[in-house]
């Protein structure tokens, strides 16, 4: 079911209102010499609100995804010139300068997200947007980039729940080379998948989450195989991968978290695993069968997740609404399902 204007407006004012602020900021980034000391705004002008890079990349996303799905909402003009006053010409040649210069910078997360604003910007038939996009292409070459060149590289998994989860940022990168067209990237990335992930088997869930996980690594991980493998292998994949339906630890995994301190940035990220939870299971039931004995469990565990998830993200705590409203809009537009 497409996603109502009046669903996303909540989160387009949460995000708009997120990139246009710059302070508190966290700026991790290698120094290299004295010149490289200065403020996020002057380092990095066109993401430099929300706190930190990755969390502006993504809010940018949202507000492009939201007014190319709804153009002529009420929030849509607002919505625009945010994305107008940040995707200049001047301001992502300076993002390039400052990425170019650190090559382990924002890998994975934040440079996938890129990925993920860039893909946004190829699907809007729009004559401003197609001009954003252009601006945005050598960061986005970068970006893809060194993704493919460090997954080449990875000799195991990032099984983390946090940003290095190495599965998540692959999902993404593949998302964006199916948008692209780019079928020699795609081609590409899957022989990476499928040495990394396609023999597992028996999935830890017992051991999820972590306390600050906003990402569920054995989720991840069969979310981003279902892109990777056909139907049929998939569904065998899977039978292998996640333990039985009727296993009690099964049930207990796929109960929606509440964090204990939405104040606290680490513990608020259990907001963001309920929201991510939600997207990721529905994805896996979208490559299921309806007679698959997965399938029935895991869309009432996506539906539970989604009710707690867009609950727990309408808080007015900045550790969250810097970063939440993105987490809202991909799972209420689909944004991974096929």
């Amino acid at each position: 079911m497409a996603v109502q204007a009046h669903e996303l407006q909540p989160w387009v004012a949460m995000a708009t209102a997120a990139i246009r602020r710059e302070y508190p900021v966290a700026l991790i980034a290698t120094l290299n010499e004295p010149g490289d000391l200065a403020l996020p705004r002057e380092l990095t002008p066109a993401f430099c609100g929300s706190f930190d890079w990755h969390s502006a990349v993504h809010g940018h996303w949202t507000l492009a995804r939201a007014v190319r799905l709804h153009p002529d909402a009420d929030w849509a003009g607002p919505a625009r010139a945010a994305l107008a006053s940040s995707l200049t010409p001047a301001n992502l040649e300076r993002e390039y300068a400052f990425v170019e210069r650190r090559p382990g910078f924002e890998r994975p997360y934040g440079l996938a997200w890129l990925l993920q604003l860039a893909a946004e910007l190829r699907l809007w038939e729009d004559p401003q947007a197609r001009e954003w996009g252009v601006a945005l292409e050598p960061l986005e070459e970068l970006a893809a980039r060194r993704i493919i060149d460090w997954a080449d590289k990875l000799p195991f998994p990032i099984r983390s729940g946090e940003h290095s989860q190495s599965a998540f940022a692959f999902g993404l990168a593949h998302d964006w080379s199916r948008d692209a067209q780019r079928l020699a990237y795609r081609e590409r990335l899957e022989v990476v998948c499928s040495r990394l992930y396609r023999a597992d088997v028996s999935a830890p869930v017992e051991y999820e989450p972590s306390g600050h996980d906003f990402l569920s690594p054995a989720l991840g991980e069969a979310d981003l195989m279902r892109r990777v493998l056909s139907r049929e292998a998939y569904t065998n994949w899977i039978y292998n991968f996640l333990p039985d339906a009727r296993d009690e630890q099964f049930a207990r995994w796929l109960e929606p978290v509440t964090p204990p301190d939405r104040s606290d940035g680490k513990l608020a990220h259990l907001d963001g695993l309920n929201l991510s939870r939600a997207w990721m299971l529905r994805g896996i039931v979208s490559a299921l069968p309806e007679g698959h004995e997965l399938y029935s469990p895991l869309e009432r565990a996506a539906a539970r997740h989604t009710a707690a998830g867009l609950e727990g993200a309408r808080g007015d705590d900045w550790m969250g609404t810097h970063w939440l409203a993105s987490f809202a809009t991909y799972l209420l537009t689909e944004r991974g399902l096929r």
